[in-house]
């Protein structure tokens, strides 16, 4: 299959190619489509064998649901029951960060497909910000059923060009809106009530909506373990699995105040945040990729994580990579949260 690729212009008067990507989507084909936050693999939601398609183009198990992508707020209600008690508090949300990445889990409505959901009773819904998707969701009608555009526990992909070495010769489209402007997926949360009967959210995934925007509206609830969830049962929502967004050689966490003991004969490459951490110093490393060089900004190394991880997984004179802990505050639990899968055992 040859990969076309579209490119866009964003903010722009992009109505034509919304409406020719829209039409694809209809006949039941698919096409990566971009997001603020990586870019996704789109179909039609309410078309199962199309959703089909995803699955297999990506090689994503079954039992992983995929997110509905919503051109507004509005269109919630059209694939999710909001339960009365928490009307309130997802109407908040959603005024509160729609367009943008968040993404909730809802009671599903009986008109999207199982293999949606992965047969769940759930739906999990967000409005993104990237007009691109809302543009095509609105042309299309109905609601688009994307995953990131990559194979199934690889590296998300924040641009097309990583999308084409992901899904080349995969997929039909590529619609190319260049980088994504936050670089991590979006935040799950599942509106619920705490021991008090008051509404809450469980965090399922960190993300750019970080814990302290999110206390601003409710109580946040969270596992006490941190990291990924380990357990060998089945995804209750996506992003839930242990091993995920890894590059292809092994990638190990290490603490950047402490040395590292190198094994012999083996070719290291180094992730640093700023490049200037004890650990960075080390004459141990066939390369260093900083995050966020000499600043130290973690709204930076975030949108480069990913990229970063990319180039590291490519170079020849790389065999493990080492990453940097990151400090855990803000968008820094979300990137620990990557980090920690990317590190897990795939085995």
């Amino acid at each position: 299959m040859e990969t076309r690729v579209i490119e866009v212009e964003v903010p722009g008067r992009n109505e034509v190619t919304y409406r020719e990507v829209a039409q694809l989507l209809a006949r039941g084909d698919i096409a990566a489509i971009p997001t603020e936050t990586v870019y996704g693999l789109g179909a039609d939601a309410f078309n199962a064998e199309a959703v089909a398609k995803v699955f297999e183009a990506k090689e994503r198990p079954s039992f992983d649901p995929l997110i509905c992508h919503l051109p507004k707020a509005a269109a919630l209600h059209d694939i999710a029951d909001v339960p009365p008690q928490l009307e309130g508090l997802v109407n908040r949300l959603a005024e509160t960060f729609w367009p943008g990445p968040m993404t909730l889990v809802l009671p599903r409505k009986s008109c999207v497909p199982d293999i949606v959901t992965s047969g769940l009773p759930t739906v999990a819904c967000r409005v993104p910000q990237h007009e691109t998707m809302r543009g095509i969701a609105k042309a299309l009608g109905h609601p688009i059923a994307a995953p990131s555009a990559n194979r199934f526990g690889r590296i998300s992909p924040t641009s097309a060009a990583a999308v084409m070495k992901e899904l080349g010769g995969r997929i039909p489209l590529i619609i190319d809106a260049g980088a994504c402007t936050e670089g991590l997926e979006s935040t799950i949360l599942l509106p619920c009530t705490d021991e008090k009967g008051k509404p809450a959210v469980q965090l399922l995934r960190e993300g750019p909506i970080t814990r302290e925007k999110l206390r601003g509206i409710c109580r946040v609830l969270h596992n006490k373990k941190k990291g990924a969830d380990t357990t060998k049962t089945m995804p209750s929502a996506p992003g839930q699995l242990p091993s995920h967004y890894a590059p292809i050689k092994p990638l190990l966490l290490h603490n950047p105040r402490l040395p590292f003991s190198p094994e012999p004969n083996v070719a290291y490459g180094l992730i640093s945040y700023q490049g200037d951490s004890p650990l960075a110093r080390q004459e141990t490393w066939s390369h260093v990729e900083c995050l966020s060089p000499g600043s130290g900004r973690l709204a930076e190394a975030a949108v480069r994580l990913f990229a970063v991880m990319r180039a590291m997984d490519e170079r020849e004179d790389v065999q493990v990579i080492i990453a940097e802990e990151l400090p855990e505050t803000g968008i820094g639990c979300a990137m620990m949260d990557r980090l920690r899968r990317a590190a897990a055992d795939r085995s």
